[in-house]
């Protein structure tokens, strides 16, 4: 595939690097009230949302220029584009394809403006690999879904205001999936019980969710009863692109270097050691299969292919290295490791918060075990665990 720019995208990626340079102060200089207003501007450009349709209020760009956009702002270390993480990666796409014309002019303004945030209520303590076998159900009652069941690592559910929702609404059917329907409901809803989950790190990206009794307006179903499933999907395929998580494991990885030649081990910068050096080069051949794969999911997005299963191997990689990574890390660190923060601690604790905080990365999206039975059953064939 040839990935020469066409001037309409090098121009494009001209407009991008112009308005970092005047817009984007190094990270040092940046004060706390810079977020609100990068956040406005890049809302202004259009480019929260970016690939989404004009129509619906995104910026209707080429897929080609999407990646130029996360690289670029990647590459510079610019905050995110849109704070609903979960609307933008998941819920508004999904919408879009969809939701009928009142959720669109409903939800997509708002996710776009970020003023609250989304969470997915997938997994279940007993279908966490085998996402059609969930057992969360809901009855229709007239024009209302009555909703009993339990959701766990539920991301962002501890301050979220709205959840998209995977129920069983029947149990016939030749597949598993086809009794599975989507619901869009308030986290404020009566009988919502949201218990959050603590991570390493003391921060609790994750909860339990539970329903009971939950009345969700029939209104609130998105897509057919039955559809939950091609929802999901089609939710889980938006999210799969690796271009901007490659871009952020070299800049992580170029920090770790630079711990490496700055910290000294037995009277030597620790870089010098060949143990820690193989294993820093292993990280770095890592990072850049995970580019080369990331360019095959990219030539078939510009051919106009689905993608399938094989972002799970980039979802795979991404998760080993976080776990690596944050290894290496401590390993330079040495005794300092201990210690959270201090004049002695290397980069101030970042490393210690770093290596204790990739259950986020790791369960988010499916764990490196679910990932693996992707891989073996999907790709390679292999019998079903």
């Amino acid at each position: 595939m040839d990935f020469e720019l066409s001037p309409e995208e090098e121009a494009f990626r001209d407009e991008v690097r112009r308005f970092l340079d005047e817009n984007l102060p190094p990270v040092e200089e940046r004060k706390p009230e810079f977020e609100g207003e990068w956040q406005r501007k890049v809302r202004d450009k259009r480019w929260v949302g970016f690939s989404w349709p004009s129509d619906v209020g995104g910026g209707g760009g080429s897929i080609m220029e999407q990646v130029i956009l996360k690289e670029e702002m990647s590459d510079r270390r610019a905050p995110s584009l849109g704070t609903c993480f979960m609307g933008l990666a998941w819920v508004g796409p999904s919408i879009i394809h969809y939701g009928n014309e009142t959720q669109k002019q409903r939800f997509i303004p708002e996710i776009l403006d970020g003023k609250y945030q989304w969470c997915t209520g997938y997994s279940e303590p007993g279908s966490g690999s085998d996402l059609a076998s969930l057992q969360c159900k809901a009855v229709r009652e007239g024009d209302e879904y009555v909703v009993n069941g339990q959701k766990i690592w539920t991301s962002l559910a501890p301050w979220a205001e709205w959840i998209i929702l995977l129920v069983r609404t029947s149990s016939d059917g030749p597949a598993k999936h086809d009794g599975i329907t989507c619901l869009l409901v308030p986290m404020k809803s009566p009988g919502v019980d949201v218990r959050p989950i603590k991570n390493m790190a003391g921060s609790a990206v994750f909860a339990e969710v539970f329903f009971d009794n939950v009345r969700v307006p029939a209104e609130n179903r998105l897509g057919e009863e039955g559809q939950g499933w091609q929802v999901t999907v089609s939710a889980l395929a938006s999210e799969r692109s690796s271009i901007s998580e490659v871009q952020g494991l070299v800049r992580r990885y170029a920090e770790l270097k630079e711990l490496a030649q700055t910290t000294q081990k037995n009277g030597r910068p620790a870089s010098a050691h060949g143990p820690l050096r193989a294993r820093l080069v292993r990280v770095e051949t890592r990072i850049e299969a995970m580019r080369l794969n990331g360019l095959r999911f990219l030539t078939k997005q510009l051919k106009g292919e689905k993608l399938g299963s094989e972002t799970s191997i980039n979802k795979l990689h991404r998760a080993n290295l976080e776990i690596e990574m944050g290894e290496i890390a401590l390993e330079i660190c040495g005794n300092a490791a201990s210690v959270a923060s201090g004049e002695a601690t290397p980069g101030g604790g970042k490393w210690q918060h770093f290596s204790l905080s990739w259950p986020e990365v790791v369960i988010g999206g499916g764990t490196p075990n679910i990932q693996r039975n992707i891989i073996a059953e999907r790709i390679l064939g292999l019998p079903k665990d």
